[in-house]
């Protein structure tokens, strides 16, 4: 849309690093790649300075060796020079804090996992300037998705529904509840700046998942023009069918060439009120991650392919927003028709 001035980027910065509980002393590393966006880099640098913390900017050569760089999704196993750098890896592990700028990320990769073991905390930076700065998250966020949360763990079943269609029943028990709040202020915590969604990682689910016009699917940040309906069995999707949507889907999957393309990954519900749906249509692709659609509240997200509580590494990873959908947690509506319920 447009660049703000660095005094914008600088203060956002600043108040997303005490978000994070950032503290005089700790060890900051601001994490790019040659492609990150230099006012990025100089806003989380002097952000850091800013909360008197220690800083360090590394940037290490940019590539991820799936999938093609084209998708920008940030599904691939991450950067390969830090993948192949045990020096570079023991640098994120010792520091408090990493504020990770590169288009990659870590997001699906066990590398990712062995650092937060080693208590770093990684916030994600992923989106241009108004949309992190519209979507600045506020404190209390963490309260309302913990909530979401709670209520995950102590349920059995969730059922999604549309006026479309869809009719998708979710066996909960042991699918490992979790949120993301957009800052990331816990010993050992990946967070993505913005976001306000809670997710959880079902084995089960069966039924019909039917997209309608509006819906948005990632990474190709292409909003569904014609209805799709897809046939779910024991987690996974068995038939996709419709219009030029569903082809795009199904050539996605074949090309994958990846055998959990088909199976259902994460799934829950967004929070962000921040958010505009219609973002993705008003940026280039190469501009945005994506973080409206997939936070925007009363949303429901699913996706495909990695699933850390089936073990299984996939980068066959596809995040769908859907509206209009009323998604019940037992006998509590945490959505209506396309509605945030909140109490």
């Amino acid at each position: 849309m447009h660049d703000l001035a660095s005094v914008d980027l600088l203060d956002a910065f600043t108040r997303e690093l005490r978000l994070c509980k950032l503290q005089p002393g700790e060890h900051v590393v601001v994490l790019s790649e040659p492609t990150s966006r230099g006012d990025y880099i100089a806003a989380a640098f002097g952000a850091a300075k800013a909360c008197d913390a220690h800083v360090i900017s590394a940037t290490v050569p940019g590539g991820n060796p799936a999938p093609a760089d084209s998708t920008r999704t940030g599904a691939g196993p991450g950067l390969t020079s830090v993948l192949n750098d045990t020096t570079a890896q023991e640098m994120l592990k010792a520091a408090d804090l990493v504020v990770d700028l590169t288009r990659e990320g870590f997001i699906h990769a066990p590398l990712q996992q062995e650092i937060l073991r080693a208590g770093t905390r990684i916030i994600f930076v992923c989106d241009a300037p108004d949309v992190l700065i519209r979507n600045l998250p506020k404190e209390d966020d963490k309260v309302r998705v913990l909530k979401g949360v709670e209520l995950l763990k102590s349920a059995s079943l969730m059922r999604v529904t549309s006026e479309a269609g869809t009719d998708l029943t979710v066996e909960l028990p042991g699918s490992k509840p979790e949120f993301q709040v957009g800052f990331a202020d816990d010993p050992g915590r990946w967070d993505h700046w913005p976001s306000t969604m809670v997710l959880c990682w079902p084995q089960l689910s069966d039924g019909r998942i039917v997209l309608t016009e509006g819906d948005i699917l990632l990474p190709f940040k292409e909003y569904v023009r014609r209805p799709v309906t897809l046939e779910i069995a024991g987690g996974n999707i068995e038939k996709v069918s419709g219009g030029a949507e569903a082809q795009l889907l199904n050539t996605y999957f074949e090309d994958a060439d990846d055998q959990w393309a088909r199976s259902l990954s994460h799934m829950g519900w967004g929070l962000m009120k921040t958010a505009d749906w219609f973002a993705t249509a008003l940026y280039g692709k190469e501009e945005l991650m994506g973080m409206d659609a997939r936070a925007f509240a009363g949303n429901f997200l699913w996706s495909t392919g990695p699933h850390p509580v089936l073990g299984r590494e996939s980068y066959a990873h596809i995040d769908v927003a859907m509206r209009g959908c009323t998604v019940s947690v037992d006998s509590t509506d945490v959505v209506t028709a396309g509605r945030l319920v909140e109490a």
